[in-house]
């Protein structure tokens, strides 16, 4: 017999007897996080909850990662315009992942305190309405992209090659966001749920699928068809698509987590109002963020092409070596969450500030071998002196903030994680906009200090939102949010 309560349901908990968990091995616990074992994270070693989340998140994210690279480096093959519409269709589906993330912060948030409660009956409930949120969202993108594709590359500048005869791309995209948005919203679920292994499989099976798919559409190998620039379109939304129907079946099949059932696929406005309300925050969040990127690329276009491709270069190794602090900010989301359903927020601060360690040790040591090695890490992209130099500079220099950056991005996503979405939302608008877009512009420019003017108002910003996001964190008003 179910029950609302058991989180383990029809299944024998998982022995928590201490001297077991003290004779396990780190081997054995890295094999445990990757296969996805059971573990309850509102109980038992923080440092073992910590690791066994962390591991599948940084290889989900990673994976995450690998889509626009493997489309890009098949696309490249059919020339510059079919990059550049390939370009032109992620800029403008930065508002699909800003809303899905917006939302999947608030699933997390939502299923990982319902679980920490034990109340998996409630989990199950606000994971339904979170598909249901985000399907209907998908709805009218769906149809935007389906009529209007060729409207929005004009909007986006593009050329008349791009709009008349590359467009597909763009249409298919944008007509299957739906699969962007269940991909990101139901991986949250499990996340929130504490089962990152299966997020991390997800995103294995539709990259594998799209990585195979890819050359076969684009240059119609054999009995698929030659589709160009679409073929990356079409195996891309077949791989994410596959794997949302793997994320349904996990859902569904008796002994998950969240198990869901035909009873819970009811609308319920008030958790979808909680929902949307939560993900007004996250969306903020990222929209901001990316914003102020966007900014700071203006800014370095000033000074050329060569500094612009240092730059980009220098940020995408930078991007790399976050994955795992990415990864351990996603744990400490899921334990905040759990811990404060359990009622137990000393724990939940606990494993925010033992992941916040880490991971400062983990970027100091990250930021150090940036330091010594930028240059070699450049040359790995290119072999243009000026870039390399640029490259190089922007490493070193952005690299002395990894010390309080290591701490912002913990805190962060440890208030997304309790359902206080708003705080990093404020944290970002001030960090970023009040303090960087205006320092960068006025080291670079007013004071003539150039491409390093932009890095160092990075670091200086960057520092700030780790300062405020201890402070704020500390005075504790996160504990009190009800989600």
């Amino acid at each position: 017999m179910k029950q609302e309560g058991n989180i383990y349901q029809d299944k024998e908990p998982p022995n928590e007897d201490a001297e077991s968990n003290e004779h396990s091995t780190l081997w054995t616990d890295i094999k445990n996080s990757i296969k996805g074992v059971e573990y309850d994270f509102t109980q038992g070693s923080i440092g073992k909850a910590i690791l066994l989340l962390s591991i599948p998140m940084v290889l989900e994210m990673a994976m995450e990662s690998v889509f626009a690279v493997v489309d890009i480096f098949f696309v490249a093959k059919l020339g510059p315009e079919a990059v550049a519409a390939v370009g032109l269709t992620e800029s403008m589906l930065t508002l699909v992942y800003a809303i899905a993330i917006g939302l999947s912060m608030a699933t997390t948030a939502l299923i990982a305190r319902r679980t920490g409660e034990k109340k998996i009956y409630k989990a199950a409930k606000a994971a339904v309405q979170a598909i249901i949120v985000g399907f209907t969202v998908s709805l009218p993108i769906a149809l935007l992209g389906l009529f209007y594709s060729d409207m929005l590359l004009s909007l986006m500048g593009a050329s008349p090659v791009i709009i008349n005869e590359l467009s597909g791309y763009t249409t298919i995209i944008f007509t299957a966001n739906a699969v962007v948005m269940l991909l990101f919203i139901i991986n949250a679920v499990f996340r929130g749920a504490g089962d990152a292994a299966i997020s991390m499989r997800v995103l294995w099976i539709a990259n594998l699928l799209n990585i195979v798919l890819d050359p076969l559409f684009i240059f119609g190998i054999g009995p698929f068809p030659e589709l160009g620039v679409a073929g990356a379109a079409v195996a891309t939304t077949i791989g994410r698509g596959l794997g949302v129907l793997y994320q349904m079946y996990r859902l569904h099949i008796k002994g998950s987590r969240i198990q869901l059932e035909l009873r819970h696929w009811i609308v319920n406005w008030p958790i979808i109002k909680r929902l949307v309300r939560l993900s007004l925050g996250g969306i903020g969040q990222y929209l901001i963020a990316t914003s102020s990127w966007i900014g700071l690329m203006r800014i370095m276009a000033e000074f050329g092409s060569e500094a612009l491709a240092g730059y980009t270069i220098a940020i995408r190794i930078i991007i790399f070596s976050l994955l795992p602090s990415w990864g351990m900010s996603n744990a400490a989301a899921t334990l905040v969450g759990q811990n404060l359903g359990a009622n137990q927020p000393q724990r939940a601060e606990k494993s925010v500030w033992i992941t916040a360690f880490i991971n400062m040790a983990f970027l100091v040591c990250i930021g150090l071998s940036f330091y010594i090695f930028a240059p070699e890490l450049v040359m790995l992209f290119t072999d243009e002196e000026q870039v390399i130099a640029i490259g190089a500079q922007c490493l070193r220099i952005i690299s002395a903030g990894y010390f309080f950056y290591s701490w912002g991005m913990i805190m962060t996503q440890a208030f997304n994680g309790a359902g206080d979405t708003m705080t990093p939302t404020y944290l970002n608008f001030i960090c970023f906009w009040i303090i960087e877009i205006p320092l960068a512009w006025g080291l670079a420019l007013s004071l003539e200090m150039e491409e390093s003017g932009v890095f160092w108002s990075i670091v200086v910003a960057e520092s700030m939102l780790g300062i405020l996001g201890i402070y704020l964190f500390k005075k504790g008003k996160w504990k009190l949010q009800e989600v």
